[in-house]
C-alpha cells in the first residue's frame, strides 16, 4: 500500500472523487477549503447542509467516517483525520507526506500525449486581417487571448493551427514586441486552388445570386447570397437575427479558403474526432464573422464547418486620449510609464541592454495582464494617464515578474553562499525533512498552488461546446488570476520568512526543505509565464 501511495502525483480532482466514494454518495458533497483561516482547521469539508440533505438528519455513518483516513490511491492526497465538527464533516491531511509526494519531481503543466495528436484546433482572429496601423487595444484583446490560448490548448496535446497568416512580415512590428508567436506566410498556389473551388460553388449555390458589375453594384462583388433563408431553413440557434443578404468579394473567399487550408492540415482530419474552429473576435467584429461562418456552412457543407463556435470579447474601453490610440501607441506609452515608474522605484537605470530587456518584459507584462486577467465576455477600461501604471499594484503584471525575479535572486544568492562554502549544497528530495514546513504560508503555497496548478491549466484550455446557438466561452483569465493570487501569497510569505538563515547545521533541515518548496514555486511561476510568452526574469 505504502508503494502505491507513492506513485503518481496528487490532484485536488482525484482525493475529492476519492472523498465522495468513501461516504458512498454520488453527489458531490466535498470542498476543498483554500482560505488561510479555514486551513488552520481542515483542508477538506463536506459542509453540514450538503450532509443534511445526503444522510438522515444529517449523520453519516461512524464506520463510513472512520475509513475516510484510510483512503488510497495514486493521485489521493495521504489523509490523517477525519471527524464531525459544527461545520461539518473536516479532513486534515498528513501535511509532511503531503509535501514529500508534491515536491518530488517539480510540479509542471502535464506533457503532451505520445503518439498521433488526436484532437486539432484551428483559431481564426478576424482582426489580424487589417492593417498593422489600424489595430486598436480592442483588437490586441482577441490577438493576446488566442495567442495565450494556442500555448494553453499545445500544452495539453491539442493541434493548434492559428488563421490568417500575416502578410507583410515587416509591418508587425507590434506583434513581435508582445510577443505574440504568429505565422507568416503568402498561402501559395494551394490558396488560389480553394478559391477557385469555392466561386465554383458560390456559382452553383441556391441561395446566391451573381452580380453584373453595373453602375449599382459595388465593385468586386461577385454575388449576393441570401444568409438568413438558409439561416432559418437549417433551424441554426445563435445567429443574429439581422443577417440578410451578403455581398461576396474576392477577399470574402479568401479568407474562407485560408479557413478551409488550415482544416486540411489538421492530423486530426478523417479520424474520429473532427477539427474545431473557434473564432476568437471582438463584439465589434462578431456581426461580420457570423456573415462568414454561414457562407463557410453554405459553400462547404462539411462536418468541421459545422463545428464553428465564437470567442466573443467584450469591448475595451480607453478613458483618456480624445483620439482613437493604435496597439503600437498603448504599447509604446506602457514601455515609457514602466520606465518611468522604475526610476522611482531604483534611481536612474543604466541604459543598457539588460535593463531595457527587463522594460520590454515589464511592458508587455503589463499589457498581457491587463488584457487577459478579466473575464473575455467583461469590458476593460484601459486608463492611459501617466499615474495609472506602477511597479507596486499587486493586480498587475510587474507585480507577478517582480516576485518571479525575486526567487531569481533567492536562488542565486544561495547559490553563491554554496560556492563559497556557508552552506552545503541542497540535498536529494529523499533526504529532506518536510516536517519542518510549519508556516502557515507554506501550506497555503503548496495546497492552493503546487498541488491544482495542472488541474488550472487544464481548466484554462477547456473549449466548451456551447449551450445554446454558437457562443462559447472559456476560462481565459484563469491564468493571469492564479499568478496575481500566487504572487501576492507568495510576497507575503516572503516577507515575514526569514529563508537563507544564519549558517547553523541545526537549522539547515528547515532551509532546505523551504527551499525545495519554493524551487518548486519558481517552477510553477516559470510554466504559467510560458503560456503567456512571457520569459522569468532574474533581477528587477
Amino acid at each position: 500500500m505504502g508503494e502505491e501511495m507513492g506513485e503518481g502525483r496528487p490532484g485536488v480532482a482525484a482525493t475529492l472523487r476519492a472523498l465522495n466514494g468513501a461516504l458512498g454518495r454520488p453527489a458531490a458533497l466535498w470542498v476543498k477549503e483554500s482560505g488561510a483561516r479555514n486551513l488552520r482547521y481542515r483542508d477538506f469539508l463536506a459542509p453540514r447542509a450538503a450532509l443534511s440533505a445526503a444522510f438522515p438528519g444529517g449523520q453519516v455513518p461512524p464506520e463510513a467516517v472512520s475509513a475516510v483516513p484510510s483512503l488510497r490511491g495514486p493521485a489521493v492526497l495521504p489523509l490523517r483525520i477525519c471527524r464531525q465538527t459544527p461545520a461539518g464533516l473536516a479532513v486534515q491531511v498528513h501535511r509532511p507526506e503531503a509535501f514529500q509526494r508534491l515536491l518530488g519531481p517539480l510540479p509542471g503543466p502535464p506533457a503532451p500525449a505520445a503518439g498521433p495528436r488526436t484532437s486539432c484546433v484551428v483559431l481564426h482572429c478576424p482582426a489580424l486581417r487589417s492593417s498593422p496601423a489600424a489595430l486598436r487595444p480592442r483588437h490586441l484583446r482577441s490577438v493576446l487571448l488566442a495567442d495565450h490560448l494556442a500555448q494553453l490548448l499545445r500544452a495539453q496535446g491539442v493541434d493548434v493551427r492559428l488563421v490568417p497568416a500575416l502578410s507583410e512580415e515587416r509591418s508587425w512590428d507590434v506583434l513581435r514586441q508582445l510577443r505574440i508567436c504568429w505565422p507568416s506566410g503568402s498561402g501559395g498556389s494551394a490558396l488560389t486552388d480553394a478559391i477557385s473551388a469555392l466561386k465554383a460553388a458560390l456559382g452553383r449555390c441556391p441561395c446566391a445570386t451573381a452580380c453584373e458589375q453595373g453602375p449599382g453594384t459595388a465593385e468586386g462583388v461577385l454575388s449576393k447570397v441570401h444568409l438568413k433563408s438558409f439561416v432559418e431553413q437549417q433551424g441554426l440557434l445563435g445567429y443574429d437575427p439581422n443577417l440578410d443578404v451578403l455581398l461576396v468579394t474576392e477577399s470574402t473567399l479568401r479568407s474562407l479558403a485560408e479557413l478551409q487550408e488550415a482544416v486540411l492540415q489538421c492530423p486530426a482530419k478523417g479520424q474520429s474526432s473532427c477539427c474545431s474552429i473557434v473564432h476568437v473576435v471582438n463584439c465589434e467584429e462578431e456581426f461580420q464573422q457570423q456573415q462568414l461562418d454561414v457562407l463557410w456552412r453554405i459553400l462547404d457543407p462539411g462536418a468541421h464547418t459545422a463545428l464553428q463556435k465564437h470567442l466573443v470579447c467584450g469591448p475595451v474601453k480607453v478613458t483618456s486620449p480624445s483620439s482613437p490610440i493604435g496597439a503600437d501607441q498603448y504599447f509604446q506609452l506602457r514601455k515609457r510609464q514602466m520606465y518611468e515608474a522604475s526610476v522611482i522605484k531604483y534611481g536612474e537605470l543604466a541604459q543598457d541592454e539588460a535593463w531595457t530587456e527587463v522594460i520590454d518584459t515589464l511592458a508587455v507584462a503589463a499589457i498581457r495582464f491587463e488584457m487577459l486577467s478579466t473575464a473575455h465576455r467583461s469590458q476593460i477600461t484601459l486608463d492611459l494617464e501617466n499615474n495609472s501604471i506602477s511597479t507596486k499594484g499587486t493586480k498587475s503584471g510587474a507585480f507577478v515578474m517582480y516576485n518571479c525575479a525575486r526567487l531569481a535572486t533567492l536562488f542565486s544568492t544561495f547559490q553563491r553562499a554554496v560556492e563559497q562554502g556557508t552552506y552545503p549544497p541542497l540535498p536529494p528530495v529523499s533526504e529532506l525533512n518536510f516536517s519542518c514546513l510549519r508556516e502557515e504560508g507554506e501550506w497555503l503555497l503548496l495546497f492552493n498552488y503546487l498541488l491544482p496548478f495542472p488541474e488550472v491549466l487544464q481548466q484554462a484550455a477547456q473549449l466548451p461546446p456551447p449551450s445554446k446557438g454558437i457562443r462559447i466561452t472559456a476560462s481565459t483569465e484563469t491564468v493571469c488570476k492564479f499568478l496575481i493570487q500566487l504572487s501576492m501569497d507568495f510576497s507575503s510569505y516572503y516577507n515575514r520568512v526569514h529563508i537563507l538563515g544564519e549558517p547553523f547545521p541545526h537549522l539547515f533541515d528547515q532551509m532546505f526543505a523551504r527551499l525545495q518548496l519554493l524551487g518548486a514555486v519558481r517552477d510553477v511561476f516559470h510554466s504559467a509565464l510560458a503560456t503567456l510568452h512571457l520569459p522569468p526574469l532574474s533581477q528587477i
